[in-house]
C-alpha cells in the first residue's frame, strides 16, 4: 500500500500478573514509593482534574533546579524519558552525519533513528562490553550514550565521558542516565563547561515510579528550548496534573530514596557473589540489574525454567553476542534469595 511506513518497534519486557510472581525482567525497583508520594496521592483533589495540566511544569523543574543546583530553565519534564530521548532525537539530530551509539545498548535508540529517518552507526563495544571512548572521535551528527549501560550494567568514569564531549564539541552529546542513582557520579557537573551536553533522567528506576511515566532532560537553558518547542508542536499538556505532584514529593523526600538505593545495591552484590559460587559470571553492575551467563549451561533453557516457576527475567535472544545471557533486576532481599536458590537447585541437576 502507498505512503505506509514499515519500522521495527522496540520490544519491552513482557508485563505478566500472575499471584506471588517475582518479577525480574524490566529494571523496575522492588520497594514501593515514599510515605510522601502515598500522601500526596491519598489527598489529591480530583477536582483539580477539570482543567488542564501545566504547560511549563515549573512546580517540578523548580525542585529538581533546587536538587541539581541549577535553574528551571535548564530542565525539559516529559511523559517518561523515551519521550524525552525522542523530542531530543528530533531537536538534535538533523545532520546528514550518521549519530553514534553502542551496538548493544539501550533498544529504543535505532528505533528512533530510524522511524525519524536519522542516518545512523552503532558501534561494538568491546570484548569486555565496553563503551571505547576512542571510537566515538570520527565524523558524527551526535552522539547518544547510556551511562550506566543498558543491558551490561557497566558504567563510564566521569573522565571518560568529559573525554567524548571534549572531542565533539561541535555536535549534541546525550548521556543517559536513567540508572545513574545506582553508579557513580553524574556527568550534571560538566554541564558548565560543556553546552553541548544533554543528560537524561527518569522516575521510573530509583524513585520507584515507573508507572507514573516522568522523565526529564537536563541541559543548557538554549538547547532546553528548542527540546519545548519540539515538545509544543506534539503535546503541550503531555506531564498531567497527578503525574507532577507526585514527581515533585519524590524530589522532596531523597532520604527515603537513598535508602532504598542503597538497599538494592546491597542486595546486587550479595546476589552477584552469591551466583559466582555455583559457576555463573555477571558484568560488574552499576545498575538495579545484573547481566549473567554460565559457561556449562543453555541460558535459554533456565530462562524457562524460571518461567515455570513464575520467574520472570529478560533473554536477548536476537542479539547474537548475548544469546547466552540473561539479564535479571534485582529485588527484594527475600526475592533474590528465592531465585538464588531457584538457580542453585538449577544447576544441581544438570550436573549430578
Amino acid at each position: 500500500m502507498k505512503g505506509i511506513r514499515n519500522i521495527t518497534p522496540y520490544v519491552p519486557g513482557e508485563q505478566p500478573n500472575y499471584p506471588d510472581m517475582i518479577k525480574l525482567n524490566t529494571n523496575e525497583n522492588p520497594y514501593p514509593p515514599s510515605p510522601t508520594v502515598a500522601t500526596v496521592l491519598k489527598h489529591f483533589d480530583a477536582e483539580q482534574l477539570k482543567r488542564y495540566s501545566s504547560v511549563d511544569n515549573l512546580a517540578l523543574k523548580t525542585v529538581l533546579g533546587g536538587k541539581h543546583g541549577l535553574s528551571p530553565d535548564h530542565f525539559l519534564i516529559g511523559n517518561g524519558s523515551d519521550e524525552v530521548l525522542a523530542f531530543c532525537f528530533l531537536a538534535f539530530f538533523n545532520s546528514s552525519d550518521p549519530i553514534l551509539f553502542p551496538d548493544i545498548t539501550y533498544g529504543f535508540y535505532k528505533v528512533w533513528a530510524e522511524l525519524f529517518k536519522i542516518p545512523f552507526k552503532e558501534l561494538p563495544l568491546n570484548n569486555a562490553f565496553e563503551v571505547n571512548c576512542n571510537d566515538y572521535i570520527q565524523l558524527n551528527g551526535g552522539i547518544i550514550i547510556a551511562n550506566p549501560n543498558a543491558p551490561t550494567g557497566l558504567f563510564k568514569p566521569l573522565s571518560e565521558i568529559e573525554k567524548l564531549l571534549q572531542k565533539n564539541q561541535d555536535v549534541i552529546v546525550i548521556i543517559d542516565e536513567a540508572y545513574i542513582d545506582f553508579a557513580d557520579q553524574s556527568a550534571v557537573s560538566l554541564l558548565d563547561k560543556y553546552p553541548n551536553l544533554i543528560i537524561i533522567r527518569t522516575f521510573s528506576k530509583s524513585r520507584s515510579l515507573a508507572g507514573l511515566r516522568i522523565g526529564y532532560a537536563i541541559g543548557n537553558p538554549e538547547y532546553v528550548k528548542i527540546v519545548e518547542s519540539i515538545k509544543s508542536s506534539f503535546n503541550p499538556y503531555s506531564v498531567d496534573m497527578l503525574a507532577e505532584n507526585i514527581a515533585v514529593a519524590a524530589v522532596y523526600d531523597e532520604e527515603y530514596y537513598l535508602g532504598i538505593t542503597a538497599e538494592i545495591c546491597k542486595t546486587r552484590d550479595w546476589f552477584s557473589k552469591k551466583i559466582e559460587e555455583i559457576g555463573f559470571h555477571s558484568l560488574e553492575s552499576k545498575t538495579n540489574f545484573l547481566l549473567l551467563t554460565h559457561p556449562e549451561l543453555v541460558i535459554e533453557e533456565l530462562y524457562h525454567y524460571l518461567e515455570t516457576k513464575d520467574v520472570f527475567v529478560r533473554y536477548f535472544p536476537k542479539i547474537e553476542r548475548l544469546s547466552n545471557y540473561l539479564r535479571i533486576s534485582i529485588g527484594t532481599q527475600e526475592d533474590m534469595e528465592i531465585v538464588y536458590q531457584l538457580m542453585a537447585d538449577y544447576i544441581w541437576k544438570k550436573t549430578t
